[in-house]
C-alpha cells in the first residue's frame, strides 16, 4: 500500500486496492484520508490534483472538495466516496473496498 515515509503532509497519492482506485491524502496537522481516486465529474485521476489546505481541485476541471468529509465545495451537489483507513506503525491500509 503506501507508508508515512512515502505519504508526507500535502501529499496525494494514487493506489490500487483489488478492484478499486483509490487516492491518499495526508492533510496538514497529520490526518489522513482516503477516497475513490478519480473525480466523480470527468473520471480524472484525483491525486494529480492540487491539495490547498484541506481543498483538493481536480485537475481535470477544476471541480473543488473539502478533503475533511469528502463534501463537494464547488459544485456542492457531489461527495466523494471515503474508505476506512487505519496505519499501524508506518504502513497505511485501505479497508472497505471491492477484491
Amino acid at each position: 500500500m503506501a507508508t508515512l515515509d512515502e505519504l508526507w503532509e500535502g501529499d496525494l497519492r494514487e493506489v490500487t486496492v483489488g478492484a478499486e482506485v483509490v487516492m491518499l491524502a495526508h492533510l496538514p496537522g497529520g490526518e489522513l484520508r482516503a477516497y475513490q481516486g478519480e473525480c466523480p465529474h470527468s473520471r480524472f485521476p484525483l491525486a494529480t490534483g492540487d491539495l490547498d489546505g484541506d481543498v483538493l481541485t481536480c485537475a481535470g476541471h477544476g471541480w473543488e472538495f473539502d478533503l475533511r468529509t469528502g463534501q463537494g465545495v464547488n459544485p456542492d451537489n457531489c461527495r466523494l466516496q471515503p474508505f476506512p483507513i487505519r496505519v499501524v506503525g508506518e504502513q497505511i491500509s485501505v479497508s472497505g473496498v471491492r477484491p
